[in-house]
């Protein structure tokens, strides 16, 4: 409680910068700058911290193109790096959750995970690490999930740089319009794989079923 009363103290107190102060401050300090950022980017956003303060904070910076480019790579990169930390320990889906039909949603994962992947990374409420450590636990294959999180993650992540840049004098009144879309997308991505996932499996449900009658159809004659 004390810190926190501190905290506000200080917020009231101490003049902060303005956000054209802040992209002033960043022209400022150098062409290593951007690097520095992207690499800090990269490390803290591989365990569950929220990344949306450093994409907000790219197009306040940096401004909409290199701000787009940088919180892209970086949370591409970060998003690799936590599937491949979670394999390189071990973890798995059969082994976490123990239910029957875990070994067929593992194998539908890595036959057509990146539909998935595509979809859940359009919709901005879903946590971006939570999909790391998921698609590192499953099958799914790392190319498909690297193309998949790359494309899945432009479209939002270019909105909210833009977002940051326009916190420096540059509003786009699109934002909004533009970030309800790509949350909509995501969602009828997702509704049309889970479609695509249930026909398939009533489908190979059907034919064991139709195998294992002809089996016994044979044994009894």
């Amino acid at each position: 409680m004390v810190g926190i009363t501190v905290l506000v103290a200080v917020a009231l107190l101490v003049p902060l910068p303005t956000p054209l102060q802040l992209r002033d401050w960043a022209e400022s300090v150098g062409p290593w700058f951007p690097l520095a950022f992207l690499m800090a980017h990269i490390v803290v956003t591989v365990v569950p911290v929220p990344r949306t303060a450093f994409t907000l904070a790219a197009g306040l910076l940096f401004g909409p193109v290199l701000g787009i480019a940088i919180a892209v790579i970086a949370s591409t990169a970060s998003a690799m790096i936590a599937m491949l930390l979670v394999r390189a320990a071990g973890w798995q889906l059969n082994r976490l959750v123990r239910h029957r039909s875990i070994d067929t949603v593992d194998e539908r994962l890595r036959k057509r995970g990146w539909m998935a992947i595509l979809s859940l990374r359009l919709i901005p409420v879903v946590p971006f690490s939570a999909i790391n450590y998921a698609a590192g636990a499953s099958a799914m294959r790392v190319l498909p999930y690297m193309l998949a999180t790359l494309a899945g993650l432009l479209p939002g992540t270019a909105a909210v740089v833009i977002l940051g840049d326009a916190l420096a004098g540059h509003p786009s009144p699109l934002l909004y319009l533009v970030s309800l879309s790509i949350g909509a997308l995501g969602v009828a991505g997702l509704v049309v794989e889970i479609h695509h996932y249930r026909q398939h499996h009533r489908r190979t449900k059907c034919t064991s079923s139709g195998a294992e009658a002809a089996r016994e159809a044979a044994a009894v004659s």
